[in-house]
This record gives C-alpha cells, structure tokens and sequence, in this order.
C-alpha cells in the first residue's frame, strides 16, 4: 500500500520502517526531520506537513505522544490530515489516545467520508523493532479487514476489539492493569525484602506460583468471573482474606506500608459480610462490580 506515517519516535520510527521492509511504499513526516534519516534511506519519501503525507496515500498512520498532539496533526490549521486525505484512503490512529477524542474524530472525519480506526499498540519499543507488537483495533470491521495486512507488518497478535474507540478503551485497560501491577509488586517485594528473603528468591517463588503461571488471566477471568461461577471454589474467599491478613500483619510487624494491600482487604471483609465467605475468592471482584454498576460478563 502506500502509507503516509507520521510520529517517527521510539515506537513510530521502529514500525515506519518494518512497514517499508515489508514493502509498502511510506511517505513520512515527524515534527524532527533528521527521525526521518534512516526511513529516507530506505525508500522513503519526505513530507512537510501531515496534510502532504496524506495527500497520495491509501492508509494514514499516525503514532504520537497522546490526544492533543493526535488531535493538531489530524486537524492543525490548513496543514492537517484531514486537508489533505483522499476519498478512498483510512486513517488509523497507533497512538494510546482518548476514546473519547478518537470518536469525535471519528465523527469529523467520517463528515468528508474517511474511515478512522484506532489501533494503539503493546509491546515497546522491543515490539516496535522485531514487529512483534499487539495491535488492538476500533473501528468499522470491513475497514479493518482491509488494512490489516497492512497492520500485520508491525505486529503478530492484530485483533479487532471492536466499534470506534475500543481499541484506544482496550489499551488503556490493559495499561492500567500493568501500571497498577508494578505498584502491588513494590508492595509485596519491598515487605518480602524487608522481612528478610532476597529479591531474586522472591522472584523465582512468584514465577513459579499461581499468580506467575498466569492463572487470573487464563483461568480465573474466563471461568469464574465471565461465567458468575463463584460456586466453584478453587481458593475460598475466607481463606484469601487470611492470607493476605497474614501478608499485611507481616507488613506491620515491618514498617512496610502497604495501602493497595489494605484497600484489598477491605473489599474483602466486605464481600464476606456480603456472605460470599465461603465462595471462590475470586468473588470479591463483585464488590468493584456492584460500586461501578456493571457486571463482567461475558
């Protein structure tokens, strides 16, 4: 295809040319023209302005810091996307965006009759280079079929997710699980240290339990919380409350604070006043569910 790209950074600048390796004639344009060197060497061609980029080409990527640098290259003055994109092309959105900004887009864009998709990426810079990215897709499924051949020259694991603004939704999940996750760590670490075992021991006792085996994504979420099924009790909720009682008691005993920890704890004792005591653990998710107003169903 011919591609016009715009964001040449850490990430951008990675994919552009794995997109060039795999053949598709790029146009590019980032706001440091020398990020273009390496692209230009390889068969790229230079561009101005984001309107320029877009001008001749059939998809338009762009793959920025956030939502208002996305929303200036799409609609800048007289030299954004939308200025200079063609009926008949797709433009798609790489970078961790706000839905919200995403589908007003989607709705300026769709006025001159151009499908939008966004299609954030997972996987760092290491993804960016070796094009082993996740990709995660909103957007109209035919469009999405329709560049997705496109998409598969800088990541393996391409998924549609689903209508506009799901896939900037999915990353922003995914994100906050892995920002969040780190935090828990250096809770739990920083008592295990301090409470006398070495990191590294630590470590290869995570990786080799449950948590590192990767059970709450792979069992837990499909079969307990999708399916309601907290009748089916693998660790009873009573018994998870000990334990991590038993983890935060340890954290006193050390001066470890440990605020997400006792946050935990405290939904716990809620969900066994709620009488789900002697139900999966994995019941205690109903206590987030029922103060959102959803269920995680599915």
């Amino acid at each position: 295809m011919r591609i016009g790209f715009i964001g040449l950074g850490n990430m951008g600048g990675p994919m552009a040319l794995n997109l060039i390796k795999a053949g598709h004639t790029l146009v590019v344009h980032d706001i440091r023209e020398n990020m273009a060197e390496p692209h230009i060497s390889g068969g790229a061609k230079w561009a101005d302005t984001p309107a320029d980029v877009a001008r001749d080409a059939e998809l338009v990527l762009t793959s920025l810091p956030g939502p208002k640098e996305v929303e200036a290259v799409c609609l800048g003055g007289e030299n954004g996307i939308i200025h200079g994109i063609k009926k008949g092309a797709v433009y798609a959105d790489l970078s961790t965006n706000s839905p919200t900004v995403i589908r007003r887009l989607h709705g300026i864009f769709a006025e001159k009759g151009i499908p939008m998709l966004d299609a954030p990426v997972s996987g760092g810079v290491p993804g960016a280079r070796n094009a082993t990215l996740a990709v995660m897709v909103g957007g109209d499924e035919a469009v999405y079929n329709r560049i997705k051949p496109s998409l598969d020259g800088i990541g393996d694991k391409v998924t549609y997710i689903g209508a506009i603004g799901a896939g900037a939704v999915a990353k922003l999940v995914h994100n906050q699980i892995a920002i969040c996750t780190m935090q828990v760590l250096a809770e739990a670490f920083t008592m295990g240290v301090k409470a006398g075992v070495p990191p590294q021991a630590l470590l290869t006792a995570v990786q080799n339990g449950a948590y590192g085996q990767g059970m709450m994504l792979k069992a837990a979420m499909p079969r307990m919380i999708f399916k309601g099924n907290f009748d089916h009790v693998t660790f009873a909720l009573k018994l998870a409350r000990k334990d991590l009682g038993l983890a935060t008691e340890v954290a006193r005993e050390y001066n470890v604070p440990m605020a997400i920890a006792s946050l935990v704890e405290q939904d716990m004792l809620e969900a066994i006043v709620h009488g789900l005591g002697d139900k999966d653990s994995a019941a205690a998710f109903t206590v987030q569910e029922d103060r959102a107003g959803v269920k995680v169903r599915g």
